[in-house]
């Protein structure tokens, strides 16, 4: 569901604060390489960053950075093309299910058998000069193009061409600049960011062989936007804390205030395991999707998995999914579209702007996004007053 710009119009659409005033956002979240299956973890993810995106959206300027083409020289992805080429050789992965693609990637993960990392540049010329995307990826993004559209998050461009603004070595130049860069390439070693001053380890982002890491790939998409930017909004999960301390530190050099959204992992069965494990097994989105068709709309299973994911799980990782718990919140989105009361938008305006982080915020620095997490749990709340129609089809459907 969505709101046209007439319908926004006739019920009173405003803007908060004139256009010229209205501050930049540039929310970056973590980018799930297509490589395995979506998993609850994942979701938990994706969904959150909808909602402060779509929420965002009529207060700021917001700009929604998730580009495959960026990270696809990770060795994650790169280095299981290489590997699937190798091994498995010219297939048709057209047929494939998600779940066998995920399981070749398993087999990758546990093989252990990595070739060099020159085996790896014809690829990453092919990605970065002409778009290029091994077929197995390509099947999972198509997949992933259906159930975005099912779950009703907004697509950042899934199947687009979308390199990062600079190369590697501008990025090390860039780092030079800022004096966060320890570069030994010269003597045939790696690259660090050097944040020692502040009390931060060495971090590599460059191997001696040439091969960059994922925040080397991070550093290469986000250094060129940073600036253009009054917020930066980093969504990441807890197990990349460190990594995300570190850009933080570093963009937030360039001018923007930089916040971090740190989530935990979803566990299954009191277990919280990463994808390269195969922990998608019967809880992938497509999973998730298939055993709610026919039983709930459209709608309620947009709100009803936000309500979910965002509202009863939380930011933490203790609570492990249930799929009794998530069915019930579809009955209950059911409930709060049924209950929901034409408003206007400018009701739904201010109540957005109330929901930009923590009340009482030191120094007046209210963030420019709107907190997800205390938003949809207003939802959730028995004391609420009837929602808004306008508000949930605008954020939440």
């Amino acid at each position: 569901m969505s709101i046209s710009q007439a319908d926004r119009t006739a019920t009173g659409w405003r803007d908060p604060v004139p256009v010229v005033g209205r501050r930049r956002v540039l929310l970056a979240p973590v980018t799930v390489t297509p490589t395995k299956p979506l998993t609850p973890s994942h979701l938990k993810g994706l969904l959150w960053t909808d909602v402060v995106h779509r929420a965002t959206e009529p207060l700021a300027d917001v700009t929604h950075r998730s580009s495959h083409t960026a990270f696809a020289p990770c060795e994650q992805t790169v280095g299981f093309w290489e590997y699937l080429d190798r091994t498995v050789g010219d297939i048709d992965y057209s047929g494939m299910s998600e779940d066998e693609v995920g399981e070749l990637y398993v087999r990758y993960r546990a093989d252990g058998d990595r070739a060099p990392f020159a085996a790896c540049v014809p690829y990453l010329e092919a990605i970065e000069r002409h778009g290029w995307v091994h077929p197995a990826s390509a099947r999972l993004l198509a997949a992933r193009v259906d159930q975005y559209r099912r779950l009703g998050l907004r697509d950042p461009g899934l199947t687009a061409h979308q390199p990062p603004g600079i190369g590697l070595d501008e990025a090390i130049e860039r780092l030079h600049d800022l004096g966060l860069c320890l570069d030994l390439r010269a003597d045939g070693g790696p690259v660090y960011v050097d944040a020692t001053r502040a009390g931060v380890p060495l971090r590599q982002i460059v191997g001696a062989d040439g091969r960059p890491n994922h925040l080397a790939c991070a550093l290469r998409d986000l250094l060129p936007l940073a600036a253009s930017h009054d917020e930066v909004v980093l969504l990441h999960d807890r197990g990349l804390e460190p990594d995300y301390l570190l850009l933080h530190r570093v963009l937030g050099r360039l001018g923007p205030r930089v916040r971090r959204i740190s989530l935990g992992r979803v566990p299954i069965d009191g277990r919280v395991e990463s994808a390269r494990h195969g922990g998608w097994r019967g809880h992938s989105a497509a999973a998730l999707l298939a055993a709610v068709e026919g039983r709930h709309d459209e709608d309620a299973v947009r709100l009803g998995m936000r309500l979910y994911f965002i509202g009863v799980l939380g930011p933490g990782d203790h609570d492990s999914f249930r799929a009794d718990l998530l069915d019930r919140c579809l009955v209950r989105a059911r409930r709060v579209l049924d209950a929901a009361v034409p408003t206007g938008w400018p009701a739904v305006l201010d109540g957005l702007a109330a929901q930009r982080g923590a009340k009482g915020a030191p120094g007046g620095d209210v963030p420019a996004h709107v907190d997800a997490y205390r938003l949809t749990t207003g939802l959730l709340s028995r004391r609420r007053r009837a929602p808004s129609r306008e508000l949930l089809a605008e954020v939440f459907t």
